[in-house]
């Protein structure tokens, strides 16, 4: 039967996205590059984008397009389609509707991977789209999980002998049983996506995974509740957890190369009333920080903490929630100090990043080394600046404020809502108001605020609250919809806002007179024209870089 040919160069220039010329450029380059498509030789000269050719192909096929990060594959739609057939045609069969397989492309014109598709699977073939890169890690991902399952179905397996086959499973890379292939998809997944950390969560049901990305836990995929027992013993063994304990919460860590990618983890499993949870966070990402050479900082806050650290002696803090980035900040810190002749050293819980020229040292409770006592060691080691990753106690507080007083730059964070209320805190802790006053040389308050994606990023009027929050000079803002390249969700990639504030000879005296905290609010806000939290996510919201809701939720029950 005759197929009517549609032909990409042709649609691409209905729909204006290229010229005639330019085809015949990206032709002529096609020549010289027999194995490319024409839609990967535009895409490669940078003449349109995948987006733009797919969105074009949607409107001229009239062909749904899918987003597969989020679309809930079918493992059993998957298994009809060859794996080898799947890469070399960069396709994956996700569903079924009626008698009708429906498969996601990104090239539908291939014909020939038509009929290859039809022939194998026995059924009528309909057609979604896909961008390249989502195919290809739903490929990996989804296959490993198909032959996860085929070796349980195989075998009859019950969770007891899936532990003990996944207590057999070596730590090289090479182990290629459909456990560890599962387990190192997710890995990839989420190592080469930006994900900060995987959920795997056992249910009474079910079996699901989740990634947290740009602070926001998604829902990855639902896998068969079997496949539970073999994926923590998995996780545990290379984590160098106890396999068989399953009754107290265990911490572990492994730092390995899969799939060619280095990988530093921390994993942490819990026991739940459908089996034990685990959590894996990248302790290094592929995420990128933006105007990381000036501490992801605006020009007028990292002339601020220029300021602080030049100080040869006292405490600065980083203050912000969990997942603020603040060991991020003194990281950042830490490698721009380390440009002077001095030595620097570090207690952490756990090393997060190795930095060069810098003595980093490992918190190990089992073995007795806590915040406080290593502290006091590397008192003994001749430091000119210590960081210590968190200040969790009052033990550690005052040691640090007595490091600062004998000469030493000590750089820590805090949990607190701004900059302002690391001196409540200090002074909650046991330190002596003048011994905060004495020692305290700066605070730095941070968030991280979501991103609007800028594919689906549209203007609106705001609403009446909204207004009386941005003041009557903000006629517009912004906000997403969603679409496939943020994973529906609205928001893509995150930024800093920064509250730098430096203690100043004033402060110290209100500080050491114990006046009321709201008194040195006002100072900072009258003499030191800090841009606060709030002021600078508002600038955000004003730039259209972020939405109203981003303001609310960073800074409820902030001043």
């Amino acid at each position: 039967m005759a197929k009517t040919m549609i032909r990409l160069g042709e649609v691409l220039v209905e729909y204006g996205y290229i010229t005639e010329a330019q085809v015949e450029q990206a032709l002529a380059y096609q020549k010289q590059h027999k194995d490319k498509r024409l839609g990967e030789a535009l895409i490669e000269m940078g003449l349109i984008t995948e987006a733009q050719m797919l969105s074009a192909l949607a409107q001229k096929l009239n062909m749904q397009f899918i987003p597969l990060d989020t679309y809930p594959i079918q493992p059993d739609s998957v298994a009809k389609i060859p794996k080898a057939l799947a890469q070399r045609y960069n396709l994956i069969a996700i569903g079924q509707r009626g008698n009708h397989l429906v498969v996601a492309m990104n090239d539908p014109l291939n014909f020939y991977a038509l009929e290859d598709i039809k022939l194998v699977s026995g059924m009528m073939v309909q057609i979604v789209l896909a961008s390249k890169a989502a195919i290809q890690h739903a490929i990996e991902f989804q296959y490993a999980e198909v032959e996860a399952r085929s070796a349980a179905a195989a075998s009859n397996t019950d969770a007891d002998t899936f532990q003990s086959m996944a207590d057999q499973i070596d730590l090289n890379e090479d182990d290629q049983t459909p456990v560890v292939k599962l387990l190192n998809s997710l890995l990839v997944r989420g190592y080469t996506t930006g994900v900060s950390d995987i959920h795997i969560e056992p249910y009474e049901t079910e079996l699901l995974v989740r990634m947290r990305i740009d602070g926001q836990l998604i829902d990855y995929v639902t896998l068969q509740p079997q496949l539970h027992a073999p994926l923590i013993a998995r996780t545990k063994i290379l984590c160098g957890m106890d396999i068989a304990e399953k009754r107290l919460p265990q911490d572990g860590h492994f730092k390995n190369t899969i799939e060619g990618f280095e990988m530093n983890v921390r994993a942490n499993v819990i026991p739940t009333i459908y089996g034990e949870k685990a959590v894996l966070r990248f302790l290094n990402t592929t995420a990128t920080i933006e105007n990381a050479n000036t501490f992801g900082m605006d020009q007028e806050n990292y002339e601020k903490c220029l300021q602080i650290l030049q100080n040869p002696h006292g405490v600065v803090y980083i203050t912000g929630p969990t997942g603020s980035g603040k060991t991020t900040t003194l990281y950042l810190m830490l490698e721009r100090l380390t440009k002077q002749p001095i030595n620097v050293a570090t207690i952490e819980d756990p090393v997060e990043k190795n930095l060069p020229r810098i003595n980093q040292m490992q918190v190990n409770t089992q073995a007795g080394l806590t915040f406080e006592i290593g502290l006091r060691a590397l008192l003994r080691q001749d430091p000119d600046v210590i960081m210590v990753g968190e200040t969790r106690d009052a033990q550690t507080a005052q040691i640090s404020v007595r490091s600062a007083i004998t000469g030493h730059l000590v750089l820590s964070t805090l949990h607190t809502n701004d900059a302002v209320s690391a001196i409540v805190r200090m002074e909650d802790m046991g330190v002596e108001p003048f011994m905060v006053a004495n020692s305290l040389v700066g605070v730095v308050a941070q968030r991280l605020a979501k991103k609007l994606c800028t594919s689906c990023r549209y203007a609106d009027t705001p609403t009446p609250e909204e207004q009386a929050m941005l003041g009557p000079d903000v006629t517009q803002v912004y906000r997403a919809k969603g679409c496939h390249l943020c994973n529906s969700t609205g928001y893509k990639g995150r930024v800093a806002v920064h509250e730098v504030i430096t203690i100043d000879k004033n402060m110290r005296r209100m500080i050491t007179a114990e006046q009321d905290i709201e008194d040195i609010y006002q100072y900072v806000r009258e003499n030191q024209h800090a841009t606060t939290l709030r002021g600078g996510l508002l600038r955000l919201v004003r730039n259209g870089v972020t939405d109203p809701a981003e303001v609310v939720r960073l800074t409820y029950g902030a001043e």
